[in-house]
């Protein structure tokens, strides 16, 4: 065990609870911070952030969804001490071109690439947890998700392994200094074969329909969503169509020394505990 204190930004978020329980597994002194903590972490009020990284000598960063405020963190955490930044990005952040998808993530990475401090980009692919932890859910409960999807694939990566790579990074740093990690699952899957995946799992009719982008985001409105927020996620099924982050990748094995889980493992797990709805 070592006295080093690990900040975990979104610390309540899915996979910043989940690198916490690795790292107070592992013996390190972890500090969790988010809106909703007992240490309270707003990326809209710097004035609390000096306190927040008192003592860290490593940051598991999870962005705003916004650009800019990372860049103020980041030098904030230099004077700090901070030796070691782990950033949570996109999946082929480098490939999406120069619309407006994604600007916060490649804003974060520019700060946290342009540090003193040693630092690491974990770029993840959609994650499976998507399907039963955020907005797909209530869809597929429902019976049927509608999507800007097609037939391009799509290498979901389990936040379990996210998690793993990240624990394995903050707590094992050599090596990992000023690396990039593109993050996925073991196989593509269009997200029409995603859903049949569940609704055999769950025993129950689940079904897909492909829409446009405009029709997907006049519904996020619809629903209450910021028209600003509802056409970026939309954009995002854009950028996905043209086939530049459709591949696996080895990354998980190349951090982890074992084989990303796969989807199916992710679907029984959930559809076991009911998380789609009951099995008859």
């Amino acid at each position: 065990m070592n006295n080093d204190t690990t900040l975990v930004l979104g610390a309540t978020g899915k996979t910043g609870r989940r690198v916490a329980a690795r790292l107070r597994l592992h013996g390190g002194a972890v500090r969790t911070a988010s809106r909703s903590s007992p240490t309270r972490f707003d990326w809209s009020h710097p004035d609390g952030w000096d306190a927040v990284l008192r003592g860290v000598t490593a940051v598991y960063v999870v962005p705003p969804p916004v650009p800019g405020p990372v860049h103020e963190f980041v030098a904030r955490a230099e004077a700090a001490g901070v030796r070691r930044l782990v950033l949570l990005s996109g999946r082929g952040a480098d490939s999406w071109g120069d619309g407006t998808f994604g600007a916060d993530m490649r804003s974060a990475e520019d700060a946290v690439r342009g540090s003193a401090s040693e630092w690491t980009v974990l770029r993840g692919a959609n994650f499976a947890q998507n399907f039963d932890e955020d907005l797909f859910h209530g869809p597929l409960v429902a019976g049927e998700l509608a999507l800007p999807a097609g037939a391009v694939p799509e290498p979901f990566v389990d936040v379990e392994d996210v998690a793993d790579v990240a624990a394995r990074v903050l707590t094992e740093p050599d090596g990992h200094a000023g690396r990039i990690y593109e993050l996925t699952g073991p196989r593509a899957l269009t997200f029409a074969e995603a859903v049949e995946l569940i609704s055999r799992a769950a025993g129950r009719p689940v079904s897909y329909r492909q829409v446009s982008p405009a029709a997907y985001a006049a519904e996020l409105v619809g629903q209450g969503w910021e028209k600003e927020d509802a056409r970026q996620l939309a954009d995002m099924f854009v950028v996905m169509e043209r086939g530049v982050i459709a591949d696996p990748t080895d990354d998980v094995a190349a951090v982890t020394a074992r084989a990303p889980r796969s989807f199916e493992e992710y679907v029984v797990r959930v559809a076991a505990a009911g998380g789609w709805g009951p099995q008859r």
